[in-house]
């Protein structure tokens, strides 16, 4: 398995989906569920897939009427991988969300004292 060389918030709600999931999805479901365009999950996909981090398979459902679905599945490497990513985005998120409250708290603060000078 090949670390991913950028972890995208796409990336990690792409992630997340498949981790939550449990069980192989197929694509539109983690379009839906992950609220990103197909345009953006498909090649997160992809790009998953290439670095060993999931495997894919075709629904082989012949009385299934439309087309076939693609269905999605962490490796257990994958899923050990992924969730350390998303758990490590999540606290870099965090933190950056901290020191952007703080930095508004305190350019306001500043703003009030020169009002009132």
């Amino acid at each position: 398995m090949k670390p991913l060389a950028r972890i995208t918030p796409a990336t990690v709600d792409v992630l997340s989906v498949l981790i939550d999931a449990g069980e192989p999805c197929w694509g539109l479901l983690v379009i839906k569920s992950s609220g990103r365009p197909a345009g953006s999950v498909y090649p997160i996909l992809e790009r998953l897939e290439q670095s060993g981090w999931l495997t894919s398979s075709w629904e082989d459902d012949p009385d299934r009427v439309g087309p076939r679905r693609r269905y999605y599945e962490l490796t257990a490497e994958g899923a050990t991988a992924a969730r350390a990513t998303v758990t490590s985005f999540e606290a870099k998120r965090a933190t950056s969300t901290r020191i952007a409250t703080a930095s508004l708290a305190t350019a306001s603060l500043a703003t009030a004292q020169v009002v009132t000078a």
